[in-house]
C-alpha cells in the first residue's frame, strides 16, 4: 500500500499525539523535580551558613529537606496520573534524589552532629577522631543512598527478604526520601541547636549509619502507592489527612519526629515479625536427618 496515499496520511496525523499538549503535560512533573532539586541546594547553603551561634541555619535546611520530601512524592504520582512518565524524568528525578536526598542530608548530618563539636568540648584529641568518624559515617549514608537508587533503578521487580501480603505495596529496603527525612526530623526536633555533648555524638552516628544501612538493605517498608487520590475515599481519611497536616503545622517538631521514627520501626518490626514467622513454621525434618538424630 502506498504510503503517500492522502488517506493514510491523514489518519498518521490524527493517530499523532498533539506535542504541544504533550510538552506542557511533561513540564508539569518536571517542575516539582525542579523544586526538589531547588529545596536541596537550598539545604546545602543553609547549612554551609550554619554555626554554633547561627543554629537556626541547620533548622531552615531541615525544613527545605522536608519540603523536598513533599516535591518529591508529588512528582512521580502526577506524571503517573497524567500519564506523562518518561525515561528522562526519571533519570532527572534520580539525579535530584541524590543531591537533595543525598549529600544535602549528609553533609547536614556532619555538621549538625560533628562539626560544631569542637566549640563546645574544646580541641582534644577525641573530639577530632569523633568529627572524622563523623564524615565517614555520613559519607556512608551518602553513599548508601545512592546504591539504593542505582539498586532501584536497574531492578525490574526486586524481591524483599521478608515478603509482605500478596498485592501490598512495598519498598525494598527504606526509600533515600525517607532516610534523607529521618535525618532532617531529627535535626528540626532540636530546633537546629547542634549536638554539644559525646555521648549524644556517638549515639547520632549509630542512627546515620542504621538508617543508610536501612536503605541498602532488602527490608519492607510501605510505600503508600496502593492509595489512589483519584478514587472516592471514605469521609473519615478526609479527616484524618486534614488533623495530620494540621498537627504538623502547628506541632510540626513533634509530629513529624514521631512520623519518621515509626516509619522507621515499621521496616524493622516487619522484619522481626518475618523472622518470628518463619522460625515458627520450619519444614519438619527429613527421614535423613530424623534417623541421624535418633
Amino acid at each position: 500500500m502506498d504510503p503517500d496515499v492522502p488517506g493514510i496520511q491523514k489518519r498518521r496525523k490524527e493517530d499523532r499525539p498533539s506535542g504541544r499538549l504533550r510538552k506542557g503535560m511533561y513540564i508539569l512533573p518536571s517542575l516539582f523535580t525542579a523544586a526538589n532539586m531547588a529545596m536541596g541546594y537550598y539545604a546545602i547553603l543553609q547549612v554551609t551558613h550554619a554555626t554554633a551561634a547561627e543554629p537556626w541555619h541547620f533548622d531552615f535546611a531541615a525544613k527545605a529537606i522536608g519540603f523536598a520530601v513533599l516535591f518529591d512524592g508529588l512528582d512521580g504520582r502526577i506524571a503517573r496520573m497524567t500519564h506523562t512518565s518518561s525515561d528522562f524524568g526519571r533519570e532527572l528525578d534520580s539525579l535530584a534524589d541524590v543531591i537533595t536526598f543525598g549529600v544535602a542530608p549528609a553533609l547536614l548530618a556532619w555538621m549538625w552532629g560533628f562539626r560544631q563539636l569542637p566549640v563546645f568540648l574544646g580541641s582534644s584529641e577525641l573530639t577530632g577522631k569523633m568529627v572524622q568518624l563523623g564524615a565517614i559515617s555520613s559519607f556512608l549514608f551518602m553513599m548508601a543512598g545512592a546504591s539504593r537508587l542505582a539498586r532501584f533503578n536497574i531492578v525490574v521487580n526486586p524481591q524483599p527478604s521478608n515478603p509482605g501480603r500478596p498485592g501490598k505495596k512495598y519498598f525494598v529496603g527504606m526509600p533515600i526520601p525517607a532516610g534523607a527525612g529521618v535525618v532532617a526530623a531529627v535535626v528540626h526536633f532540636s530546633g537546629g541547636d547542634p549536638i554539644a555533648s559525646l555521648w549524644s555524638c556517638v549515639t547520632w552516628m549509630l542512627i546515620v549509619v542504621a538508617v543508610g544501612y536501612l536503605m541498602v538493605s532488602t527490608w519492607r517498608f510501605y510505600s503508600f502507592k496502593d492509595i489512589d487520590f483519584r478514587s472516592r475515599q471514605p469521609f473519615q481519611l478526609v479527616i484524618l489527612l486534614g488533623l495530620l497536616f494540621a498537627a504538623i503545622w502547628f506541632f510540626s517538631q513533634w509530629v513529624l519526629f514521631v512520623i519518621a521514627l515509626a516509619y522507621t520501626l515499621s521496616g524493622v518490626f516487619w522484619r522481626l515479625q518475618w523472622i518470628f514467622r518463619r522460625k515458627r513454621n520450619l519444614p519438619p525434618p527429613t527421614y535423613k536427618e530424623a534417623s541421624q538424630t535418633s
